[in-house]
Order: structure tokens, then C-alpha cells, then sequence
């Protein structure tokens, strides 16, 4: 074993006795893991930069378990300015276009940060480590955020793709100043496309703890993406876009708040709440 790491998943590196390194993923087998592992090796498979898979999906007990190739270095993007905002937006917009004709079951249910589609009752889908928490602890000015952004989000009636729902900076390596691999295919994701650019566009600076982008970057994120996509978003998309930006940052301010966290999420949802949801019709 070269490594293990644990988060929503379970990747563990591993020497072969042959001498290959690879990676083996395990998670709890909620029915998505076969879409995204088999979405992933398509691309793979067309020259985009992530590891490529090795076998299938397996279900172990209650666990979704696969094995991938062990794509090592690069270093993350940092920074948070319009300039590499565009640098992120061209990535996913690359990524978007190779994922467009890939042809998978809707990897459903989606990840909980970009599930404002749930039918579950209240805002938030449910949780159950969270929601058995105080949910006072939670700021109003977040919840009222997540409800106006969530209600627009619903209100949107375009049509679901396939995309990445978890383009945050500690997802991607680069060198030399060319993306050397996107990670986490795990968090593929069935929403609308200005949707998925929108969430892209408030997340693509995160590492941990996640943050949200300045307005400034996130507007530069979806001009970048629009102009390499080779369309311009419709009004109602646009809209669908901002409010989408917001959504997943209000979701991680409630886990700051539910577990004492410093509000690194909160802060810049209350500082940013009220242009994006304006711009986002809400």
C-alpha cells in the first residue's frame, strides 16, 4: 500500500506485485458508481487528462469498488483572479464538450452539494449526520440564500447533462501550465449545463476548507466558458448560472455551522449573497 485516504470515498494506492501502481476506490454503492466510472473511461480513453479505469464497478457487501490507473503528479492552480478563473473555464468547458455525446445512465442520486433538485422535505437534502445537529446553529442570512437560490434553480425547466459537480481547484493538477489531470469522477452530476457552469464558476478556486469565487471570477469563468462552448446563454440561463454559483457554498456554510468550523464558506456567502442572487433573477 502506498497510501489511504478516506472522505466520501475510499482511494487506496497500491504497488502490484508487477510493479504497476494503481488506485482502488471504494464507496457506498448508492447506484451512481457505474455511470460515472464508465463516463470517466470514456474520456480516458479519447486522450483527457485523468486516469484512466482499469475494471469495472464490483459490489462488495455495500460497497461500489473499482480499480483505476495511478496518475501522480502536477501541482494545484491557486488563485482566485479572473485570469485564472478563464484558465479553470476553458478545462470544464473542454471537459463539457467530450462529456456532451457520452452516452450513460443519469448518475442519480447527485452529490449532495449540487442536489437542490432532492424531494426531500425543507431546503437542504437529507443528511443524516446533519440534519440529527442543531439545525439553529445555521446562520438565517445562509438558509434564506439556499432557499431564494434553490427556488430559481427549480423554477429553470431546461434540460438535465452530463457534467462534473465537483470542479474545485483541489480536483485538478497542472504542469507546465497545462492541466495534467482532473480528479473525483465519483461527483459527475445530472443537472442542466448553465447550471453545472455556475457551480463551476463559484467552486473553481476552492481547496480545503471550500470557499466561494469573487463575483468579478465567476462572471470571467462563464464569459471564458460561453465564448469557448461557442454559444451564448439564453437569459433564463444566465440566471440559472448565478443562482447555481451560490447554492453549493451555502451547503458547505451549513456544515461549517453544524460543526463549529471557522465560516470560511459563510463569510462569503453573506458577503455575496445579495449580487449573485440579483443577478440570478432571485
Amino acid at each position: 500500500m502506498l497510501f489511504a485516504r478516506r472522505s466520501i470515498s475510499a482511494v487506496y494506492g497500491l504497488r502490484l506485485a508487477d510493479g504497476r501502481d494503481v488506485v482502488v476506490k471504494t464507496r457506498e454503492d448508492d447506484g451512481r458508481a457505474a455511470s460515472c466510472v464508465a463516463a470517466q473511461s470514456a474520456l480516458a480513453e479519447r486522450g483527457f487528462p485523468c486516469a484512466g479505469p482499469l475494471t469495472p464497478v464490483v459490489r462488495i457487501d455495500a460497497q461500489a469498488v473499482h480499480a483505476e490507473e495511478f496518475r501522480p503528479g502536477g501541482e494545484p492552480l491557486r488563485g482566485d483572479s479572473p485570469a485564472v478563473a478563464a484558465r479553470a473555464a476553458a478545462v470544464f468547458a473542454r471537459l463539457m464538450t467530450e462529456l456532451a455525446d457520452v452516452r450513460v445512465a443519469p448518475p442519480l442520486p447527485n452529490p449532495r452539494w449540487v442536489r437542490w433538485d432532492h424531494t426531500d422535505p425543507g431546503v437542504w437534502p437529507s443528511i443524516g449526520f446533519l440534519d440529527e445537529r442543531d439545525q439553529s446553529a445555521v446562520p438565517a442570512d445562509v438558509v434564506d440564500a439556499a432557499v431564494r437560490a434553490r427556488a430559481r434553480l427549480l423554477g429553470a425547466r431546461l434540460p438535465c447533462v452530463l457534467g462534473h459537480g465537483d470542479f474545485e481547484a483541489q480536483n485538478l493538477r497542472w504542469h507546465d501550465g497545462t492541466v495534467w489531470a482532473v480528479h473525483d469522477w465519483d461527483s459527475l452530476t445530472w443537472q442542466p449545463e448553465a447550471a453545472l457552469a455556475g457551480a463551476a464558476s463559484g467552486a473553481f478556486a476552492s481547496d480545503s476548507p471550500p470557499t466561494l469565487a469573487p463575483v468579478e471570477s465567476s462572471a470571467a469563468f462563464l464569459a471564458t466558458y460561453q465564448d469557448l462552448r461557442g454559444r451564448r446563454f439564453t437569459a433564463r440561463e444566465r440566471e440559472i448560472a448565478w443562482a447555481a454559483s451560490l447554492w453549493p457554498a451555502a451547503h458547505n456554510a451549513r456544515w461549517e455551522a453544524l460543526h463549529g468550523d471557522a465560516p470560511v464558506s459563510g463569510a462569503t456567502v453573506r458577503a455575496q449573497a445579495a449580487e449573485r442572487l440579483r443577478l440570478a433573477g432571485a
